[in-house]
């Protein structure tokens, strides 16, 4: 059994669904639905939520359809699991007011992207992240690091120098490194809980550190996520290896390209009408919707 005393305290649970927003067959946000998966999600294992994130379609979603969503998700939850809004911007104003209306909202926390596309330099991500945080102090954050999407990377150092913030608590790693991992450990110490951000690599950050996973992956498989964790926090690692592997093709596949494109079409085949994403991205290609057919059916998901 790990000691508990090195690892940091799971401020969110261990398993975080980060959901898709649903559209209707006009494309408008489909807020009924939203409540609907979102109680499915905490069924299936999700400890926590997050609404309007990356893979909620945060970007072609407007302010007051965001708002919308963390109310409906927030009130159709209640106290089943923790609710986290998706408020990061590369406008510093933008992601302070989105912050402080999601606090304003009842959200549990906030999962605040780094920047993206005007690249600041690491003083002015440390002044972003600052300013978010000294204006909802009582709101837990979870910073983001997502490299990939942003063509930012907010450094290990300027993490710790936040740490003098009480509401920075945790950090959502995304770069498709362990090392990343170990070197926030090296830096926050058991303080700051992290998160792995991508699926394929929950069992390696797992043993690095993290403390779970914010998820795209548990819309369809979370009994599964939550066991490797569970396995691994008990010392069952070859159970945890087993599912760790067995996992693979589904995450490959739901990151054949861009998210949410996958994990939408996924939800499709299983009987979730999520609709497609909206533009720019478009419904999966017919090639990759039969691959991915073919592992939900060998899984028995379809």
């Amino acid at each position: 059994m790990i000691q508990s005393a090195l690892l940091s305290p799971a401020p969110f649970g261990k398993l975080i669904t980060a959901m898709v927003t649903p559209f209707d067959e006009n494309g408008h946000v489909d807020y009924s639905l939203a409540s609907d998966l979102a109680n499915f999600l905490v069924d299936q294992g999700s400890d926590g939520i997050v609404v309007c994130g990356t893979t909620g379609e945060s970007p072609t979603l407007t302010w007051q359809e965001q708002q919308k969503m963390l109310e409906t998700v927030r009130n159709s939850l209640g106290s089943r699991a923790k609710v986290l809004a998706g408020t990061g911007s590369n406008s510093t104003s933008e992601a302070i007011e989105a912050t402080k209306e999601a606090a304003n909202s009842g959200a549990d926390g906030a999962l605040v992207v780094v920047p993206y596309y005007n690249k600041p330099p690491q003083e002015g991500l440390e002044a972003h992240f600052r300013a978010i945080a000294n204006a909802a102090p009582e709101l837990p954050l979870m910073i983001y690091n997502i490299p990939g999407r942003t063509g930012c990377s907010i450094s290990p150092i300027i993490v710790s120098k936040l740490m003098d913030c009480s509401n920075v608590v945790s950090f959502k790693a995304a770069s498709g490194t362990t090392e990343e991992v170990t070197q926030l450990r090296n830096k926050c110490g058991a303080k700051l809980a992290i998160y792995s951000g991508d699926d394929a690599l929950l069992l390696p950050m797992l043993a690095v550190g993290a403390v779970g996973v914010v998820s795209v992956a548990s819309h369809l498989v979370g009994p599964h996520l939550k066991k490797i964790i569970e396995s691994f926090l008990e010392g069952k690692y070859t159970e945890a290896l087993y599912l760790h592997e067995k996992l693979q093709p589904l995450f490959k596949s739901l990151f054949a390209t861009t998210n949410p494109i996958p994990v939408k079409s996924a939800l499709q085949l299983i009987g979730w009408s999520v609709g497609p994403p909206r533009s720019p991205l478009v419904s999966l290609n017919s090639e990759m919707k039969e691959e991915l057919s073919k592992i939900l059916s060998s899984m028995r998901l379809i």
